[in-house]
């Protein structure tokens, strides 16, 4: 049977939709609310989220891994350190504010930093419906103008519904980057992308030897992980080494929310420049703290005189074979140094290869016609993240996490979740602050 679709024509439209509730748009949850107690509109909201739950990164929870930013770096602390939900008062309201202190670090667990995000979204459960999958995103047009944007989503059972919002927020996040070479062969078990790592943790620990491939934060975590459980590890990279990620304090300014003022306001060249000049505080980069812990392993290895993990720089994995039986998974590895062809083979195989931030491009598609500027290529959004429109269209579509060529390398982090939140509460609430502005809402309705 074919989806069914609930339809309610009497329900009012929201003022905002947030597709997706992560951090982003929980941030921008938060910013609403105190912005509505402070006395400006008490706007109508929703936020749609394809997972059943709240969770952050749940399959890369690993034991003892931490946050590589300070706990300050919260959903609100940099915009109001006297808000009910920042990460200390998260710590007082369960008792650990002390025995935190006495940890003394800025950088809690990630499973402790996932607790805090579930802790907040917790307190806005009656404004996300879980477990609904938006589908389209579609103009309302009425008389050739677009005042208003249609939300159609999916739940589990597979009923639709759609919700009319004057403004729609995207904080959809990212989706895995397969390598060219293991396109299809995700369908395998035995392959798995970081995303799904923990899901995969029983599967992998009876595999026999596994290749990780990459050289970044989540294939150090998870080659430590693996041999944790007595896993044998290949690490497979293009890179000739693994790099230390730059957190010294004058680079990671460009972190600060000032910074994002500056970058935006760079000529395009000069913001690619940028980016590409700052690549090593973010991308394929490791703690340097981990990187020792993993030399000093590889080292123990030669002074046992064991072969259990080996290191595979500067190799590319040209083709994937897949096999019936152990050690199915066979791997053509070009040396980037010498030209020469090596096959080997695992019994699992793990993709620490990184995300794209495209997810929004679908989405986006059917409004083409309404939006002004480049915006595939990442132009074409205004500087309080909301993509420019055509006269003829008046809804506003914010984007959170895919404006990096714009706003600068902060934008996929958390560094600037608070002050972003402001900035488009500011944008949203603008409308409705002069005289004839529309009447304020505080239902909202599916239909």
């Amino acid at each position: 049977m074919g989806a069914t679709v609930s339809l309610n024509e009497a329900s009012r439209p929201l003022d905002v939709l947030g597709i997706g509730f992560g951090p982003s748009n929980l941030a921008l949850a938060i910013a609403l609310r105190e912005a509505g107690r402070e006395g400006g509109p008490d706007l109508a909201c929703r936020f749609l989220e394809r997972q059943d739950g709240f969770v952050w990164h749940g399959n890369m929870l690993l034991d003892g891994s931490r946050m590589q930013i300070s706990f300050l770096k919260d959903l609100v602390s940099m915009r109001d350190p006297t808000s009910p939900y920042s990460f200390l008062n998260y710590l007082h309201v369960h008792g650990r504010l002390h025995d935190f202190i006495n940890l003394r670090t800025f950088y809690p667990t990630r499973r402790e930093f996932n607790d805090y995000l579930a802790w907040v979204a917790g307190h806005f459960s009656d404004r996300c419906d879980y477990g609904e999958e938006v589908v389209a995103l579609e103009p309302d047009v009425q008389d050739g103008r677009v005042h208003r944007l249609r939300v159609r989503a999916r739940n589990r059972a597979g009923r639709e519904r759609a919700w009319l919002a004057r403004n729609v927020v995207i904080g959809v996040g990212a989706t895995p980057r397969i390598p060219d070479a293991f396109t299809g062969a995700l369908t395998d078990a035995r392959v798995i992308h970081s995303s799904t790592y923990l899901a995969a943790t029983e599967t992998l620990a009876r595999a026999g030897r596994v290749a990780v491939i990459g050289f970044g934060q989540s294939a150090a975590e998870i080659f430590l992980d693996l041999h944790a459980r007595g896993v044998a590890v290949d690490l497979i990279a293009r890179s000739p080494a693994m790099r230390p990620a730059d957190s010294s304090p004058f680079v990671n300014q460009i972190f600060d929310p000032a910074y994002t003022d500056y970058h935006y306001h760079r000529p395009a060249g000069e913001r690619d420049h940028i980016l590409r000049e700052f690549q090593n505080t973010n991308y394929a980069v490791v703690d340097p703290e981990l990187i020792e812990t993993v030399y000093d392993l590889f080292y123990q290895q030669k002074v046992e005189r064991v072969d259990r993990h080996r290191l595979l720089p500067g190799h590319e994995v040209r083709e994937v074979r897949l096999i019936s039986g152990a050690d199915g998974v066979q791997l053509d590895l070009l040396s980037l140094d010498d030209g020469e062809r090596r096959i080997r083979r695992y019994g699992g195989v793990v993709l620490a290869t990184g995300y794209h931030r495209q997810q929004h491009h679908r989405l986006l598609e059917p409004l083409t016609p309404w939006l002004a500027g480049a915006w595939q290529t990442g132009e074409g959004v205004r500087r309080d993240y909301r993509l420019a429109t055509t006269d003829a269209c008046t809804a506003g579509v914010f984007l959170q996490g895919c404006c990096e060529p714009t706003h600068g390398l902060s934008d996929t982090l958390l560094s600037v979740l608070p002050i972003r939140a402001r900035e488009i509460t500011a944008a949203l609430a603008a409308p409705y602050s002069g005289a004839g502005a529309p009447e304020r809402r505080t239902a909202a309705h599916a239909f």
